[in-house]
């Protein structure tokens, strides 16, 4: 294979698309620095000896369209971890003349996630050398996959367009292998099956595919982007007919395989530090809501995902010993702990809202990357999330909301249950400001109480911030007006109610309204939510995501000067429709303006068909923040 590689390539650069010039292909996307002119994967599923076995060759071909594309896209990189271990790579440019220049020196280094403490992913970076408009880059390397359990998605939309994509999945008789294709795209690949010689070819197929668009208030890629999803269902071993990944129950198997062995027994340590935290408590609730706050108080949470380290948590005693765990170590201690105090809790597998998946729809592993505990109440299930230092007991913490979770009550017995939404009444922000008119301007002062999520993101926020970092934070977050605001002082009320939270500040405003004569112009709209944030409908296709569902009041109170009266107060408005709305109202109360507005949001995740009736309440609210209210002598 290793000495066949360049030869294969040269096959494969001279056959690929070569009826299109790098002058056509820069016509069909003007403006783009490179494109994918071919990317081809082939895995290989095959038995040995009864069991399923998995390599995978991939080749690509990348090619640059502008001088300046040498600069900032001739590096390049791949990836491989303990189950998927490059056997082989090569890599060269070919320059427009048709030489060939290998790469020669590669760099593999650990790589860095931001999520992740540490895990056993290694990335390898090399450049393409003497890259020039209408060089490309070439890339081959070959895979073993040790567990085909485990087999990722292939993606088929990158950050540039792609000419020609093809993935080919091959399999024996013996084996029966299943596939959805996803993404926005969908009808854009072209599916073929043949059979020769006992051996079953899947081949999926893209040409002219756009490149993916990014937008910072976007869901993971994995709800929009083009992908392939493949997995074995069974195969037949002589006579005997082995399920594999046909459904639930052979996930839940390999799920319950790596917990069934832990915590076999509780260390002393965790027994005594359980007693403690229960004595006196009578409910289970009591219980489990005391263990949890512990836990949260006293675990810090930090990710390990090396080899098996990222399937099987560690035993609950080296997590109370050590203060620190992943998100299994966290389900592993609160699981052991509640139990130990008599409250039914279970080990539970979660897809957190970056996967787009159900377990009732893909029974794979692809479908969940975290895990927690569920507590059985009287009231029902409740989920507890150790990585979340500052969630509320039986709220979802924020980034598991409507996603299914699989119970493990015991070995042959689970539960699929979805978490629940957690309603937008429950998260409130009520941000109220009074205003005193001054010759300078205005000078104020500000109360900020928070509820549900605003109220979480505070405390962690808070938590997470020194004396100096507060400060600047605090600046930016008490901010209105314009850029004179100006904040003097500043106080933060933790009670220790995660589900409360409270700011107070005072400020001033110099030159914000206008005294003409003996009268008073000034725009109680201190904030303009929203602007700029019109979709870019229709030509936006990829859904927005939202943190969490909200209501949000701003209040802003006018202490009308001695002398005055109210001349002008604009009308009342209110718009809403299917998809969200506001409400902005004026009343004066004798001496006092008071300004009212209310948004509520109520998606999580804004799909594109709602996108026109998003802009339409823009198109209502904005003209509003041009409005004034004036004052005159009396």
């Amino acid at each position: 294979m290793k000495k066949n590689m360049f030869a294969v390539l040269s096959v494969f650069s001279m056959c690929s698309l070569a009826a299109q010039s790098t002058q056509e292909i820069r016509a069909l996307y003007p403006g783009e620095q490179a494109v994918v002119k071919e990317h081809k994967i082939h895995y290989k599923l095959k038995l040995k000896d009864g069991i399923p076995q998995a390599v995978s060759e991939e080749e690509q071909e990348i090619l640059y369209l502008s001088e300046n594309a040498g600069s900032y896209m001739s590096r390049f990189s791949f990836y491989q971890s303990l189950f998927h271990p490059v056997d082989h790579y090569e890599a060269y440019t070919e320059t427009p003349s048709g030489k060939k220049i290998p790469v020669k020196d590669f760099k593999t280094s650990q790589n860095i996630s931001a999520s992740v403490f540490y895990d056993d992913v290694k990335q390898t970076s090399f450049d393409f050398p003497s890259i020039t408009p209408g060089a490309s880059g070439h890339l081959a390397l070959t895979k073993t996959h040790t567990n085909p359990r485990l087999l990722s998605p292939h993606y088929f939309s990158r950050g540039i367009p792609t000419l020609h994509g093809e993935l080919k999945v091959s399999f024996p008789k013996e084996m029966s292998v299943r596939y959805l294709i996803r993404g926005t795209e969908s009808h854009l690949v072209q599916f073929s099956s043949d059979t020769r010689k006992g051996e079953t070819t899947y081949t999926f197929t893209v040409r002219n595919l756009p490149k993916d668009m990014h937008y910072p208030d976007a869901p993971d890629n994995a709800y929009y982007a083009l992908h392939v999803i493949f997995y074995i269902e069974n195969y037949k071993d002589g006579d005997q007919l082995i399920s594999y990944m046909s459904g639930l129950d052979d996930l839940y198997k390999l799920e319950w395989g790596f917990v069934k062995e832990i915590n076999k027994s509780v260390s002393p340590e965790l027994k005594a530090i359980t007693d403690s935290i229960i004595a006196g408590q009578s409910s289970a609730e009591q219980k489990a809501r005391g263990i949890y706050k512990w836990v949260q108080k006293n675990v810090k949470y930090v990710a390990f995902e090396e080899g098996m380290e990222g399937f099987v948590p560690r035993e609950a005693s080296l997590v109370c010993s050590r203060r620190f765990g992943d998100c299994k170590d966290m389900s592993s201690i609160l699981t052991v702990m509640l139990n130990y105090a008599g409250v039914p809790a279970y080990y539970t597998w979660i897809g957190t809202r970056s996967l787009p998946y159900d377990y009732s729809e893909i029974p794979l592993p692809i479908v969940d990357n975290h895990m927690i505990t569920a507590v059985k109440l009287d009231t029902g299930f409740v989920f507890l999330d150790g990585t979340d230092a500052h969630c509320i007991f039986g709220v979802p913490s924020g980034h598991i909301q409507g996603k299914q979770a699989l119970v493990g009550i015991n070995e042959k017995e689970y539960k699929i249950i979805r978490v629940p939404e957690y309603p937008k009444e429950k998260s409130r922000l009520t941000d109220s400001t009074f205003l005193e008119l001054t010759d300078k301007g205005i000078i104020g002062s500000v109360r900020v109480n928070m509820t549900g999520y605003f109220a979480m993101d505070m405390h962690s926020a808070m938590s997470y911030t020194n004396e100096k970092d507060r400060e600047k934070y605090m600046k930016g977050y008490f901010n209105r007006g314009s850029n004179k605001f100006r904040l003097n002082k500043f106080e933060v009320t933790d009670t220790g109610n995660p589900d409360w939270f409270r700011l107070t500040g005072q400020f001033e405003l110099q030159d914000y309204g206008k005294k003409i004569a003996d009268e008073w112009y000034l725009n109680l709209n201190l904030f303009k939510f929203y602007e700029h944030q019109e979709i870019d409908y229709p030509k936006r296709t990829i859904p927005i995501e939202h943190e969490y569902k909200n209501s949000a009041t701003y209040v802003t109170v006018l202490n009308i000067p001695d002398g005055y009266k109210v001349t002008y107060l604009p009308e009342s408005k209110s718009y809403k429709n299917e998809v969200w709305g506001f409400d902005i109202s004026y009343r004066q109360e004798k001496n006092l303006v008071i300004m009212t507005q209310v948004f509520e949001n109520n998606h999580l995740l804004l799909q594109p068909d709602k996108f026109q009736s998003w802009n339409k309440v823009l198109e209502n609210l904005f003209p509003l923040y041009r409005e004034t209210i004036s004052l005159s002598k009396k």
